[in-house]
């Protein structure tokens, strides 16, 4: 495998066409536009369908009717389009369809900038739609890892039979970096669930989301559940950096762990025990990881682009036996190494 030097945006679309993804449906919008049209340059070209919908609302219904058929589909927008998709993503959800929808976040609420943001975390983990249900959501912190996170989204959420987020954000999707792109063919399961056609030799499939009887929704409701503790059992992922001996540890994820890598890097110079916890999955949240990661952490320091939407799972998976502060910029200003670690200084002194 050859390294090639492309955009993170870019590098998404060639490892979802990679993965075996057959159909985009999509309607452009800042910072994540490179996307589609790298799509649409490449995608017919390679056997698949590009298609700009007339609306964010329409392109997330043609998802929907695509992986009815059993066709690996893929729709992307970046934070105000992705609000505009939740219905649909919460019918997608409960008709157990699998798909993978890119959020290249920007700044908000409402039209927001177009800088870079993690502040729909929460969207993404606790309310991307009415009902009860999940997604999986990956949160790469390169342009590598984006590329791997596809191929892993578009596995798992055909395994679990459900949609899976990729929550990238402003700055991984305009930033160029050298990636390598895996030489493997998909490995696409059966979908014997799917709508596409029998010739009267088996039942007629049915996609549905609407239960007009309370047991049957109820029952539904709860299947579906059995599959999001499968989910948490086996898909979380994280790293741990210098955590073995630390005291101060930095969670972060995405571009924000980036700065906080620097940032500990720093303060291990100054002979401050720092290290770094990133969650690579947001869902399920890497709870058992988290923990181990925390043993000898007497204060824990969540660094976000956003006003802190992460600390209350911080908290959650820790028991609340850590004490967890709170560090961040929001309005699409990056937060920097030194800033960060001036923070970390101020902690150290606090608790000698």
């Amino acid at each position: 495998m050859e390294k090639v030097l492309m955009k993170g945006n870019e590098a998404l679309g060639e490892a979802a066409m990679r993965a075996g993804c057959k159909c985009f449906f999509g309607y452009p919008i800042t910072p994540q536009t490179e996307l589609s049209a790298y799509l649409a340059k490449h995608m017919a070209k390679r056997g698949g369908t590009f298609l700009q919908a007339e609306s964010e609302i329409a392109a997330v219904n043609m998802v929907l009717g695509a992986s009815s058929c059993g066709v690996r589909a893929m729709t992307s927008s970046s934070s105000p389009g992705i609000s505009l998709k939740s219905e649909g993503i919460s019918y997608i959800a409960g008709s157990d369809l699998p798909c993978v929808i890119v959020n290249v976040q920007r700044g908000g609420p409402g039209l927001g900038g177009i800088q870079p943001s993690q502040s729909d975390y929460w969207q993404a983990t606790k309310a991307l739609g009415h009902g009860d249900f999940q997604l999986l959501v990956y949160a790469p912190a390169s342009v590598q890892e984006t590329v791997d996170m596809t191929f892993k989204a578009f596995d798992e959420a055909d395994r679990y039979r459900m949609p899976a987020m990729i929550l990238s954000d402003g700055l991984l999707g305009q930033m160029m970096e050298p990636v390598m792109f895996p030489d493997i063919v998909p490995d696409i399961p059966e979908k014997p669930w799917a709508c596409c056609g029998h010739k009267n030799k088996r039942e007629h499939n049915i996609i549905n989301s609407l239960y007009l009887k309370p047991d049957e929704l109820e029952n539904s409701v709860l299947e579906r559940y059995k599959r999001y503790d499968a989910v948490k059992r086996e898909c979380t992922d994280a790293e741990a950096y210098l955590c073995d001996d630390a005291e101060i540890v930095i969670t972060a994820y995405g571009a924000s762990a980036r700065v906080a890598k620097s940032a500990v890097n720093g303060a291990r110079e100054k002979g401050i025990k720092a290290g770094l916890f990133r969650p690579k999955t947001l869902y399920p949240y890497p709870v058992n990881e988290i923990n181990e990661a925390c043993r000898s952490a007497k204060t824990v320091l969540s660094v976000e682009m956003s006003m802190g939407q992460m600390v209350d799972d911080v908290k959650l998976a820790l028991n609340c036996r850590i004490p967890v502060e709170f560090f961040g910029r929001t309005g699409g200003i990056i937060p920097t190494p030194s800033e960060v670690l001036e923070k970390i200084e101020s902690l150290s002194e606090r608790s000698r």
